[in-house]
């Protein structure tokens, strides 16, 4: 009888063991950032976190550094059902919906303080709601990326001093505003060639974040930093349809809470590092450069429409109007 038991107990242990095994659902997160930067290291918290607070039944693994492929390609991966988490730029987004792409209209946001609260507004609601209606995926979470600032060989005070600057920009319509309104002659060469493109003189400038910047050693290449803060960058948490369609009510709760903790703590890793690196860059004897905004502002306002890019001006003066 006590043999029988044993093997009773053992029985049910086995079948329990199986039994949890099969209700954890593996997932997979995706981005293109480097394993040191805040982005990476916010999404391995939160994909623990998601873990232990639902006891196991999610095991989410995070794929840096563009693993499971570029941004382009993990944002197919969502409705293709190879990816189910993403982080991304707005940018890809308003390929799918033009109208949340205005986010990225230069001089839309005046710091991180006005975007931190444009993700807790009415026109953020309106705009990831449009998003998810056309691309079915859900966004849970905004993260500050950092505010663009251009690095140069040659000095720049005022948006006329880019006339004919040859200037490496991603290939997105928002981020070419700026620099084609100024009239620089933009190049879209890929992130990983830029270092070299500025140092052999194919291109003579560039616009990153400070972090990126640093991260990516440009100031190596380049002789100034100059300060045009023209789009404070930002990206998406965004989960695949198939996967939010799939979770309960709570399990919802769950990803969206810990996915805007995550993004809370990176947030505030890139901000205060960005207010640390004008004094770094100033002590390794790059010129950083302060600009009249107003006057970058003012010529893109002339020069580009809102509605060239499939943006509207009534969602950009929702957002302006945002304190």
């Amino acid at each position: 009888m006590h043999t029988t038991l044993k093997f009773t107990l053992a029985a049910v242990a086995l079948a329990a063991a199986s039994g949890s095994a099969l209700a954890q659902t593996k997932l997979k997160w995706a981005h293109v950032y480097e394993t040191s930067e805040p982005f990476h290291t916010a999404s391995v918290w939160a994909a623990q976190e998601i873990g232990k607070r639902t006891s196991g039944r999610y095991q989410i693994d995070v794929y840096p550094a563009s693993q499971l492929g570029k941004e382009n390609d993990i944002n197919q991966g969502l409705t293709l059902g190879t990816v189910d988490i993403i982080i991304s730029g707005s940018s890809f987004a308003a390929k799918t919906f033009p109208r949340i792409g205005v986010t990225y209209y230069p001089y839309t946001f005046r710091g991180v303080e006005h975007l931190l609260a444009y993700t807790k507004s009415d026109i953020y609601k309106e705009l990831t709601k449009g998003y998810e209606e056309k691309s079915g995926n859900h966004i849970v979470a905004t993260t500050y990326y950092g505010v663009r600032q251009t690095t140069s060989n040659k000095p720049i005070t005022k948006c006329a001093d880019m006339k004919g600057l040859k200037i490496r920009v991603p290939d997105v319509p928002a981020y070419l505003a700026m620099p084609r309104a100024c009239g620089a002659n933009t190049s879209p060469i890929a992130f990983a060639e830029v270092y070299l493109a500025l140092q052999n003189g194919t291109v003579e400038a560039q616009e990153n974040p400070l972090t990126t910047i640093e991260a990516k050693k440009f100031f190596e290449v380049q002789k100034n930093i100059v300060l045009t803060g023209h789009i404070v960058d930002h990206l998406n948490t965004v989960i695949s349809g198939g996967l939010w369609k799939k979770l309960s009510d709570a399990d919802k709760k769950i990803f969206a809470d810990v996915a805007q903790e995550a993004s809370a703590k990176a947030s505030a890793e890139v901000a205060a590092r960005e207010k640390e690196l004008v004094g770094v860059f100033k002590g390794k004897g790059i010129n950083v450069v302060e600009v009249d905004k107003n006057d970058f502002r003012e010529t893109v306002l002339k020069n580009v429409t809102f509605e060239s890019f499939g943006y509207q001006k009534a969602d950009w003066d929702k957002i302006q109007a945002i304190q």
